[in-house]
């Protein structure tokens, strides 16, 4: 790991901006300061914006293979079709991890949350694979494996009708074994790679299978991971179950805590987001996914005002149908303009950059190590160009990076100190042969609606009222 000083680069200070000096030693912020002695390799950061990483917090890598294809479909239906593809294989799990990792970074995340697809079967070497990918790029993962224990059919209300569900292949228990020896094999978290327990939902997981989660949560001291209230559908699914909300239900069984983030949460009502505050629960804001797919716009400027952190995700490349953050944190802030005529309650560009960075850090219960340009903090940076011409005229860098449309400004970045991307361009893996890998192993197609999606669909139109 090597020393090295940033210099003369601009940085965000209260309301305004300075220059500095920021040197880095073994991996952590040393100092701040103008004109500081040059540690080790010295930086040039004239006309450069210095910014923490941010946290790419919710994504499913392996979905690149289905990017672009999908229908214009609900979130119900659009799984089906997503399931209705050939299983993935070990190499497309390492190709789309590797191709997730680059694309976050070159959109200014230092960390991804990868809600882990598993292949049946082969869910540890599913596990291994993603972690291997992850490790060669450098990016700080956190890997969540992709849990359920109920049968897809299980995913939707009943309505009036009485339903029957095939049973899951693997139960909870045999599901519950498999995360703890993921989590003795992989989870090294001074190694830039951990392991989350993370049951897909309430709509496919029991009470037992988020339980054991909670259990192995506070054994090994894991970090919880889940999809909460995406849909409508969900919403009146949890009613169905338990009689009462899905956020009642989790905080009555102990699974939310300050080390529980939650994607989408589009349908809570006063009452759960005052559960989540009380309970110090994270919220990963999906923005695109959730326009794409017509689950709704996700009450954020209440939960902000509620005092709940909220921080940004992609969101799975086939519902996005990207991995570009910048793009998911613009969306995810001006979105919510039109929900509330207060403007003073709108999300500004420097409440959404600390959204995505100390946010994210919040949420995987690591605030104290990386989040913010502060001494002693791990050095997970981002460096971007400002005489890019998306970044022109000078203005306001951050509202430039924020508001715009930024396209290729990250010039250099590192996590841990160790630098992953220079001049632009990702130093730890040849990109272009991943390139050529993607397009090889795939081809043009388009997608027909198989009969099993028919059922489905005629289902949900019934019990939705459509």
């Amino acid at each position: 790991m090597l020393d090295f000083t940033i210099q003369n680069v601009l940085i965000a200070v209260s309301d305004d901006y300075a220059t500095v000096d920021v040197q880095i030693v073994d991996g952590a912020i040393a100092a701040i300061s103008p004109s500081l002695q040059v540690i080790g390799t010295a930086i040039d950061g004239k006309n450069k914006l210095l910014l923490p990483g941010f946290f790419n917090a919710h994504t499913h890598s392996s979905e690149m293979w289905q990017r672009g294809i999908i229908s214009m479909f609900p979130l119900e239906l659009w799984l089906a079709e997503l399931y209705d593809f050939a299983p993935l294989d070990p190499e497309q799990v390492y190709l789309s991890a590797l191709g997730t990792a680059v694309e976050t970074l070159l959109s200014g995340g230092t960390s991804v949350v990868d809600h882990l697809v598993l292949i049946p079967g082969l869910e540890l070497e599913t596990i291994a694979i993603a972690t291997r990918a992850y490790k060669e790029v450098g990016i700080r993962a956190f890997i969540a494996p992709l849990i359920q224990d109920e049968s897809l059919t299980a995913g939707m209300p009943s309505g009036e009708s009485a339903q029957t569900h095939e049973p899951y292949f693997r139960s909870a228990a045999a599901t519950l074994e498999i995360i703890e020896e993921a989590v003795r094999q992989f989870h090294r978290p001074d190694e830039g790679v951990n392991i989350l327990v993370a049951p897909t939902g309430i709509q496919l997981c029991t009470d037992a299978l988020f339980e054991g989660c909670t259990e192995l949560s506070d054994r090994y001291n894991l970090c919880r991971h889940s999809h909460l209230l995406e849909t409508r559908a969900q919403e009146k699914l949890a009613q169905e179950k338990y009689g009462c909300t899905a956020v009642e239900h989790l905080k009555r069984i102990g699974f939310l805590s300050n080390k529980t983030s939650l994607a989408h949460c589009v349908w809570l009502n006063d009452a759960d987001i005052a559960i989540l505050a009380e309970t110090q629960s994270t919220v990963v804001h999906n923005p695109l996914s959730n326009l794409r797919l017509g689950s709704g716009i996700a009450p954020i400027l209440k939960y902000r005002q509620a005092g709940v952190n909220v921080t940004f995700g992609c969101d799975g490349a086939s519902s996005n149908d990207s991995q570009d953050l910048l793009e998911a944190i613009k969306i995810g802030s001006i979105l919510h303009n039109i929900t509330d005529s207060d403007y003073q309650h709108w999300i500004t560009p420097r409440q959404a950059v600390k959204m995505a960075s100390l946010g994210g850090a919040k949420g995987l219960n690591i605030a104290d190590k990386v989040g913010s340009l502060t001494v002693g903090k791990q050095a997970d940076l981002v460096l971007y160009d400002l005489t890019n011409l998306s970044l022109l005229p000078r203005t306001d860098p951050i509202g430039l990076l924020v508001l715009g449309r930024p396209s290729n400004v990250v010039n250099s970045a590192w996590v841990n100190g160790k630098q992953i991307i220079a001049d632009g361009k990702v130093t730890t893996i040849n990109v272009d042969e991943l390139r050529q890998e993607l397009f090889n192993r795939s081809q043009w197609e388009t997608k027909r609606k198989s009969e099993t999606v028919a059922q489905i669909e005629a289902h949900y139109r019934t019990v939705m009222g459509l």
